[in-house]
């Protein structure tokens, strides 16, 4: 593991950690490691994962932006809170067809030179991520979930890929995600009390 890799491990624990306490940090810190993970990938021709990490890059963006509104009096515009049931229903057909198009392309991918991929957990991999980072830039309880599913499906498929470091990292953010959950359905039930 050189320098890099690990600056970009360190600052995505401590991303995930300032995101469980709901603090806005989650988004700077997070940008030094989806940089330099976008690097790393395209230095190790994994543009998949250099794909992923452009998202989280974009929408660590969004993110600090919509965290940081306030109104005129100086209050928070964006509080954590659960999803709608219709909200919940937009998620799973925004995950379902990130799953269906990651899933194709890597069919594609496995057949044309990569006979080692595993199509289908990649996909799931990165389709709950996608919907965990669109959520938890909207501050969704629910971001946790699919953090936890990213998180799950992730150990294994590093870990049988060789990258034992990877695999541990998110082994660390998987106890952070349900850490998180935990935290953030506290929130969200002091906000509706509150509101």
């Amino acid at each position: 593991m050189d320098f890099l890799e690990l600056t970009a491990i360190l600052s995505g624990i401590i991303s995930v950690w300032c995101s469980k306490k709901e603090n806005i940090w989650v988004y700077p810190t997070g940008l030094v490691g989806t940089i330099l993970y976008v690097y790393l990938s395209i230095k190790g021709d994994l543009f998949g994962e250099a794909a992923v990490n452009l998202y989280y890059t974009i929408m660590s963006l969004y993110g600090w932006y919509n965290w940081g509104r306030k109104t005129n009096a100086d209050l928070i515009v964006v509080h954590v809170e659960h999803s709608s049931k219709k909200e919940r229903q937009q998620q799973l057909v925004f995950f379902l067809s990130i799953y269906l198009i990651i899933f194709l392309c890597l069919l594609y991918i496995q057949s044309a030179f990569a006979p080692g991929a595993i199509p289908w957990a990649d996909a799931l991999a990165s389709a709950a991520a996608f919907t965990g980072m669109w959520l938890m830039t909207r501050k969704k309880v629910e971001s946790w979930i699919w953090w936890i599913v990213t998180n799950t499906v992730s150990i294994p498929l590093y870990y049988s890929k060789g990258f034992t470091f990877t695999a541990v990292y998110y082994a660390i953010l998987l106890v952070l995600a349900v850490l998180g959950l935990q935290e953030w359905r506290k929130r969200a039930n002091e906000y509706s009390k509150a509101g």
